[in-house]
Protein backbone atom coordinates (compact mmCIF):
# COMPACT_ATOMS: atom_id res chain seq x y z
CA UNK A 1 0.00 0.00 0.00
CA UNK A 2 1.16 3.25 -1.19
CA UNK A 3 1.28 6.26 1.65
CA UNK A 4 0.91 10.06 1.04
CA UNK A 5 3.16 11.59 3.35
CA UNK A 6 1.50 15.50 3.85
CA UNK A 7 3.38 17.50 6.36
CA UNK A 8 1.27 21.06 6.88
CA UNK A 9 2.84 23.32 9.17
CA UNK A 10 0.19 25.99 10.08
CA UNK A 11 2.25 27.76 12.96
CA UNK A 12 5.33 27.67 14.83
CA UNK A 13 5.55 24.55 16.95
CA UNK A 14 3.38 25.16 20.20
CA UNK A 15 1.14 28.04 18.69
CA UNK A 16 -1.80 26.21 18.33
CA UNK A 17 -2.37 22.18 18.70
CA UNK A 18 -2.71 22.02 15.06
CA UNK A 19 0.83 23.30 14.67
CA UNK A 20 4.04 20.94 14.47
CA UNK A 21 1.42 17.71 12.57
CA UNK A 22 1.98 15.58 10.11
CA UNK A 23 -0.68 13.80 8.18
CA UNK A 24 -1.04 10.40 6.40
CA UNK A 25 -3.77 10.25 4.21
CA UNK A 26 -5.74 7.13 3.12
CA UNK A 27 -6.16 5.48 -0.43
CA UNK A 28 -9.50 4.58 -0.90
CA UNK A 29 -9.41 0.88 0.15
CA UNK A 30 -11.34 -1.74 2.58
CA UNK A 31 -10.69 -1.10 6.25
CA UNK A 32 -10.55 -4.51 8.34
CA UNK A 33 -14.60 -5.65 9.75
CA UNK A 34 -15.26 -4.13 13.25
CA UNK A 35 -14.92 -6.36 15.99
CA UNK A 36 -18.91 -7.72 16.88
CA UNK A 37 -19.55 -5.80 20.38
CA UNK A 38 -20.71 -8.30 23.27
CA UNK A 39 -24.02 -9.06 24.42
CA UNK A 40 -25.13 -5.57 27.26
CA UNK A 41 -22.55 -2.86 25.56
CA UNK A 42 -22.48 -0.47 22.99
CA UNK A 43 -20.47 1.74 22.11
CA UNK A 44 -20.10 5.62 21.85
CA UNK A 45 -18.61 7.32 18.87
CA UNK A 46 -18.40 10.42 16.90
CA UNK A 47 -16.89 9.20 14.06
CA UNK A 48 -17.66 7.95 10.59
CA UNK A 49 -15.73 4.56 10.21
CA UNK A 50 -13.96 5.83 7.39
CA UNK A 51 -10.51 6.98 8.34
CA UNK A 52 -9.09 10.06 6.33
CA UNK A 53 -5.49 11.00 7.66
CA UNK A 54 -3.52 9.41 10.45
CA UNK A 55 -2.15 12.41 12.51
CA UNK A 56 0.97 12.60 14.95
CA UNK A 57 2.79 15.57 16.29
CA UNK A 58 6.33 16.10 15.49
CA UNK A 59 7.34 17.39 19.02
CA UNK A 60 4.16 15.70 20.76
CA UNK A 61 5.70 14.20 23.56
CA UNK A 62 3.00 15.44 26.56
CA UNK A 63 0.87 16.13 23.91
CA UNK A 64 -3.10 14.70 24.23
CA UNK A 65 -5.70 13.85 21.89
CA UNK A 66 -9.64 13.27 22.99
CA UNK A 67 -13.07 12.88 22.45
CA UNK A 68 -16.09 14.44 24.65
CA UNK A 69 -19.08 12.03 25.69
CA UNK A 70 -21.57 13.58 27.64
CA UNK A 71 -23.20 9.66 29.14
CA UNK A 72 -24.41 9.78 32.73
CA UNK A 73 -25.19 12.10 34.92
CA UNK A 74 -25.04 13.21 38.85
CA UNK A 75 -28.56 11.66 38.61
CA UNK A 76 -27.52 8.24 36.84
CA UNK A 77 -27.29 6.41 40.50
CA UNK A 78 -25.32 3.22 38.80
CA UNK A 79 -23.17 4.56 36.45
CA UNK A 80 -21.68 3.32 32.96
CA UNK A 81 -19.07 0.96 33.10
CA UNK A 82 -15.97 2.49 30.35
CA UNK A 83 -15.22 -1.61 29.58
CA UNK A 84 -12.44 -0.39 26.51
CA UNK A 85 -11.39 2.31 25.08
CA UNK A 86 -10.87 2.05 20.99
CA UNK A 87 -8.11 4.03 19.26
CA UNK A 88 -7.81 3.66 15.46
CA UNK A 89 -4.01 3.90 14.62
CA UNK A 90 -1.03 1.97 12.56
CA UNK A 91 1.72 0.64 12.95
CA UNK A 92 2.38 1.92 9.52
CA UNK A 93 2.75 5.51 10.52
CA UNK A 94 5.16 7.21 11.16
CA UNK A 95 8.01 4.44 11.75
CA UNK A 96 6.69 0.78 10.89
CA UNK A 97 6.59 -0.29 14.77
CA UNK A 98 4.14 0.26 17.34
CA UNK A 99 5.95 2.62 20.32
CA UNK A 100 2.67 2.31 22.75
CA UNK A 101 0.67 5.52 23.68
CA UNK A 102 -0.93 6.37 27.31
CA UNK A 103 -4.80 6.35 27.65
CA UNK A 104 -6.66 8.25 30.31
CA UNK A 105 -10.20 9.58 31.46
CA UNK A 106 -11.07 13.21 32.46
CA UNK A 107 -14.37 14.62 33.50
CA UNK A 108 -16.36 17.23 31.52
CA UNK A 109 -17.99 19.46 32.91
CA UNK A 110 -19.60 23.61 33.15
CA UNK A 111 -22.78 22.72 30.81
CA UNK A 112 -23.59 24.35 28.62
CA UNK A 113 -19.91 25.30 27.90
CA UNK A 114 -17.85 22.00 29.31
CA UNK A 115 -14.23 21.92 29.15
CA UNK A 116 -11.90 19.13 29.88
CA UNK A 117 -11.74 19.13 33.57
CA UNK A 118 -10.22 16.69 36.68
CA UNK A 119 -8.11 13.40 35.61
CA UNK A 120 -11.07 10.50 36.89
CA UNK A 121 -8.86 7.64 35.64
CA UNK A 122 -5.71 6.12 36.21
CA UNK A 123 -6.38 6.97 39.96
CA UNK A 124 -2.53 7.89 39.78
CA UNK A 125 0.12 8.57 37.56
CA UNK A 126 -0.46 10.82 34.43
CA UNK A 127 -2.73 7.89 32.05
CA UNK A 128 -1.90 4.44 31.75
CA UNK A 129 0.95 3.23 29.05
CA UNK A 130 -0.61 0.89 26.43
CA UNK A 131 1.77 -1.07 23.75
CA UNK A 132 -0.23 -2.57 21.23
CA UNK A 133 0.58 -6.11 19.98
CA UNK A 134 -0.86 -9.39 17.53
CA UNK A 135 -1.84 -7.19 15.25
CA UNK A 136 -0.40 -4.93 12.66
CA UNK A 137 -1.64 -2.27 9.80
CA UNK A 138 -4.01 -0.26 10.47
CA UNK A 139 -6.88 -0.69 12.54
CA UNK A 140 -8.91 -0.45 16.03
CA UNK A 141 -6.88 -0.68 19.02
CA UNK A 142 -8.69 -1.81 22.31
CA UNK A 143 -7.48 -1.08 25.76
CA UNK A 144 -9.21 -2.32 28.70
CA UNK A 145 -10.41 0.29 31.47
CA UNK A 146 -13.20 -0.91 33.28
CA UNK A 147 -13.77 1.65 35.27
CA UNK A 148 -17.71 3.12 35.83
CA UNK A 149 -18.70 7.06 35.85
CA UNK A 150 -21.33 9.28 36.62
CA UNK A 151 -20.54 12.34 34.89
CA UNK A 152 -19.75 13.06 31.44
CA UNK A 153 -16.35 12.64 30.59
CA UNK A 154 -13.54 12.95 28.08
CA UNK A 155 -11.79 9.81 26.94
CA UNK A 156 -7.71 10.61 25.62
CA UNK A 157 -4.71 9.22 24.37
CA UNK A 158 -1.26 10.98 24.73
CA UNK A 159 1.57 11.07 22.29
CA UNK A 160 4.03 9.51 24.51
CA UNK A 161 6.71 10.28 22.35
CA UNK A 162 8.55 12.56 19.64
CA UNK A 163 8.08 11.58 16.16
CA UNK A 164 8.77 9.18 14.30
CA UNK A 165 8.65 6.96 17.89
CA UNK A 166 4.68 7.60 18.21
CA UNK A 167 1.70 5.66 17.62
CA UNK A 168 -0.60 7.98 15.31
CA UNK A 169 -3.95 9.13 15.84
CA UNK A 170 -6.77 9.08 13.03
CA UNK A 171 -9.85 11.67 11.84
CA UNK A 172 -12.56 10.29 9.89
CA UNK A 173 -13.64 11.48 6.49
CA UNK A 174 -16.67 13.49 7.58
CA UNK A 175 -15.49 17.19 6.45
CA UNK A 176 -18.12 18.32 9.07
CA UNK A 177 -16.64 19.00 12.74
CA UNK A 178 -18.83 17.96 14.98
CA UNK A 179 -16.88 19.82 17.84
CA UNK A 180 -16.50 16.89 20.13
CA UNK A 181 -12.35 16.55 19.94
CA UNK A 182 -10.08 18.16 21.93
CA UNK A 183 -6.70 18.26 22.61
CA UNK A 184 -3.92 18.99 25.33
CA UNK A 185 -0.58 21.08 23.80
CA UNK A 186 1.13 23.86 24.93
CA UNK A 187 0.09 23.45 28.61
CA UNK A 188 -3.81 23.79 28.26
CA UNK A 189 -7.47 21.99 26.56
CA UNK A 190 -8.79 23.04 23.58
CA UNK A 191 -11.00 22.64 20.80
CA UNK A 192 -9.00 20.01 18.59
CA UNK A 193 -7.16 21.57 15.13
CA UNK A 194 -6.31 19.02 12.45
CA UNK A 195 -3.38 20.37 9.72
CA UNK A 196 -5.64 17.82 7.85
CA UNK A 197 -8.31 20.45 6.89
CA UNK A 198 -11.10 20.29 7.06
CA UNK A 199 -11.29 17.05 9.04
CA UNK A 200 -11.57 17.11 12.45
CA UNK A 201 -13.81 14.06 13.98
CA UNK A 202 -11.09 12.07 16.01
CA UNK A 203 -11.81 7.98 15.94
CA UNK A 204 -11.42 7.44 18.87
CA UNK A 205 -14.45 5.68 20.63
CA UNK A 206 -16.23 4.02 24.34
CA UNK A 207 -17.36 0.81 24.87
CA UNK A 208 -19.70 1.15 27.46
CA UNK A 209 -21.26 -1.61 29.62
CA UNK A 210 -25.22 -0.41 30.56
CA UNK A 211 -25.74 -2.62 34.16
CA UNK A 212 -27.23 -1.82 36.96
CA UNK A 213 -24.12 -2.70 39.44
CA UNK A 214 -20.91 -3.81 38.10
CA UNK A 215 -17.49 -4.94 40.05
CA UNK A 216 -15.68 -1.80 39.12
CA UNK A 217 -15.29 0.42 42.06
CA UNK A 218 -17.17 3.50 41.08
CA UNK A 219 -15.10 7.20 42.13
CA UNK A 220 -15.96 8.62 44.83
CA UNK A 221 -14.13 11.33 45.22
CA UNK A 222 -10.98 13.03 43.51
CA UNK A 223 -8.22 15.23 44.28
CA UNK A 224 -6.72 17.55 42.22
CA UNK A 225 -6.08 16.50 38.41
CA UNK A 226 -1.90 16.54 38.13
CA UNK A 227 -0.36 18.18 35.92
CA UNK A 228 0.97 17.10 32.63
CA UNK A 229 3.68 19.14 32.75
CA UNK A 230 5.74 19.53 35.88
Amino acid sequence: MKWLAVVLVVAAAGATPAADTAAFRRERAGDPAPTPLADGTRELKWDNGDWEYLVYWYTGAGSWVGNDFAEGSPGDSHGRCIASLKIFSSDLAPNKRWDGFRVAIYEFKGMPKAVPGEKLWPPTGEGRFFLPSGQSGHGWVAVPIDWVVTTGFVAAMEQVYNAPDCDPFAVDSNPRDLEHAWSYYANRWRRFESTADPYRNVMLRVVIEDLPYHPAVAPVSFGRVRALYR
